[in-house]
């Protein structure tokens, strides 16, 4: 009883300290403290994702980096802070990639902690029994489907809370966002089945669902980032209209924003640009990373590194191969930093 006492009051000192909290996140906070934790433990891949999408372009999620101080030590970042803190005061598409992503990661986090048995107040989708069928014929529900409804309903409950509360533009934009990011994870639930019977003749099989990897969330919210739909809300303030008729009318899974990006090529607290001054650039790429896109014509710096790479790669019978450590020298090309003058 008093390690029960204990925990409890661990858990509302620890939820009573996160900035940026509304009251009703706060009551989930203290209610789920291992939940918080896992969503902690998990904020990490969902900003790594962010950058690997977005590694080779000027706005490259390098503001999600900065450290915040979540739970103490009990998690390693805030992740309402984090969004505030650059997610722009603009509506732009960038803002709304990182509110899908987000809501994404934090789908994906749970589903899997509650998998995994890492949860008291979740485990496998206990809908998933008896028998069903797809093209290949009928199976028996078995192992441990992922309870994905779980987490989305959770998601739903603690990030809408605070866009729920306010009910601007601004908000209906970030519930839209969030939405479509939660939507993103369970599009790619797959049905994978284990085979039954005599000599591996498959008369009998065992499924159940599982989350894909969440590169594959990634790339889709990518795409969608690419397609997002430019809007205005509409006169009853109910929702959102394209700004430019030849357009459609986003739907559930398109994300949306308000305003243009700005280029990200400099420095801008308020638009939660870093520039692009320091980052690599590639010489003779015509992309978005080339050194002549990537530094906005500031112009780059050339610098000699050594790097160890793999090389005299053999295949040896069966299954191995050997390769020997080769030290090589390249060009590394940075772009220029912003004039102070």
């Amino acid at each position: 009883m008093l390690l029960r006492y204990m925990g409890t009051l661990g858990s509302q000192v620890m939820c009573d300290n996160i900035p940026g909290l509304i009251n009703k996140q706060r009551q989930l906070c203290r209610q789920h403290p291992k939940v918080m934790q896992a969503i902690g433990a998990g904020i990490k891949n969902w900003i790594g994702e962010c950058q690997h999408q977005f590694r080779n372009h000027r706005w490259n999620c390098n503001t999600m980096a900065r450290e915040h101080n979540l739970f103490g030590r009990l998690l390693h970042r805030n992740l309402m802070q984090f969004k505030e803190d650059w997610i722009f005061v603009s509506g732009s598409r960038e803002a709304a990639f990182v509110y899908a992503i987000s809501s994404a990661g934090m789908v994906h986090t749970l589903t899997r902690a509650c998998s995994q048995g890492e949860l008291d107040s979740c485990s496998c989708d206990p809908g998933k029994k008896g028998t069903s069928r797809d093209a290949k014929g009928s199976f028996d529900w078995g192992g441990c489907s992922d309870h994905v409804d779980h987490a989305i309903k959770f998601s739903q409950l603690f990030i809408d809370a605070k866009e729920r509360k306010e009910r601007d533009a601004r908000a209906l934009m970030n519930l839209h966002n969030n939405r479509a990011g939660r939507k993103a994870v369970k599009r790619f639930m797959n049905l994978e089945c284990k085979c039954h019977g005599v000599s591996g003749s498959c008369s009998v099989r065992t499924c159940w669902l599982a989350m894909a990897d969440f590169r594959q969330t990634g790339d889709y919210l990518r795409k969608k980032y690419n397609n997002a739909i430019q809007v205005v809300m509409n006169q009853y303030g109910t929702g959102f209209t394209s700004t430019y008729r030849m357009f459609k009318r986003p739907t559930k899974n398109d994300l949306v924003y308000f305003e243009d990006s700005p280029d990200y090529c400099l420095g801008d607290h308020e638009s939660g640009s870093v520039g692009t001054g320091g980052r690599v650039c590639n010489r003779t790429s015509r992309g978005a990373d080339s050194c002549e896109v990537m530094c906005c014509g500031r112009g780059y710096d050339t610098s000699r590194m050594s790097r160890t790479v793999k090389c005299e790669c053999k295949f040896l019978w069966c299954c191995a191969v050997h390769c020997r450590d080769c030290h090589e020298e390249v060009d590394v090309h940075t772009c220029k930093a912003q004039s102070t003058t």
